[in-house]
């Protein structure tokens, strides 16, 4: 696959993926994109004891459904206790530079108050830890050296950050023709929705409420990110 089509999302939790932008990478794979996830938790505390081990499978099923095979777990951070750490910063510098991706997708740092549910505190961490790992430490050959003396793994540069669920988003991608499988691809998570008609309900709101804002006809359903080009 040509560097030019690959993709990596890093995401804090399993689900957040499939909530919020799932169509988009759907999208990308129609266009031929190789898209690699990468979770920073397994979502351990989303459910009884052992949900972090269900939460995986769930999302690698999830993950199948969006045509995404290559689904990554970070080692060493627990949901609900994420902060911008060197080490995190560092892993994400090792998993860029493994993946070569073109384009990054992750949370936003910036909270958004129209949507509590888009900042949970490991979201925003895990956002501002991407940002910096992208700028300047992946593409730096001074930051983390080991990673080239000991790995092999050289400096890599990421032309584009997407941002979900930025305040300002400027990016608007339409998904209503990956309504059936998307559905599918939320539903998987199992565990996270006692009720189901009420998940779905909510899904297709969100959808259609990003759509309108964007000027879409009646009856489209849309995603939104905040783009960044990391030109330098």
């Amino acid at each position: 696959m040509s560097k030019q089509r690959r993709a990596l999302v890093v995401m804090a939790h399993p689900d957040d993926i499939d909530f919020w932008g799932v169509g988009t990478v759907m999208t990308w794979v129609r266009q031929g994109w190789n898209v690699t996830y990468a979770l920073v938790t397994d979502g351990g505390v989303g459910g009884k004891k052992g949900i972090g081990l269900v939460r995986r499978q769930e999302q690698l099923a999830a993950a199948e459904l969006a045509g995404v095979s290559d689904v990554r777990f970070l080692d060493g951070f627990e949901d609900g206790q994420v902060a911008v750490t060197q080490e995190l910063v560092k892993q994400l510098c090792r998993t860029i530079r493994q993946v070569q991706p073109i384009r990054v997708l992750t949370q936003s740092p910036t909270r958004n108050w129209s949507d509590i549910r888009l900042s949970h505190p490991d979201h925003l961490a895990v956002g501002d830890a991407v940002a910096r790992a992208v700028y300047p430490m992946a593409r730096n050959p001074h930051a983390f050296p080991d990673l080239i003396q000991n790995e092999g793994l050289e400096p890599w540069i990421v032309k584009e950050l997407w941002l979900q669920g930025d305040p300002e988003p400027n990016k608007v991608i339409d998904v209503t023709d990956t309504l059936p499988e998307r559905e599918l691809a939320v539903m998987a998570h199992v565990s996270q929705h006692p009720d189901l008609a009420l998940a779905r309900q909510r899904l297709l709101q969100d959808l259609a409420q990003c759509a309108a804002a964007a000027g879409l006809p009646d009856g489209h359903l849309a995603e939104a990110f905040h783009v960044v080009p990391v030109t330098y």
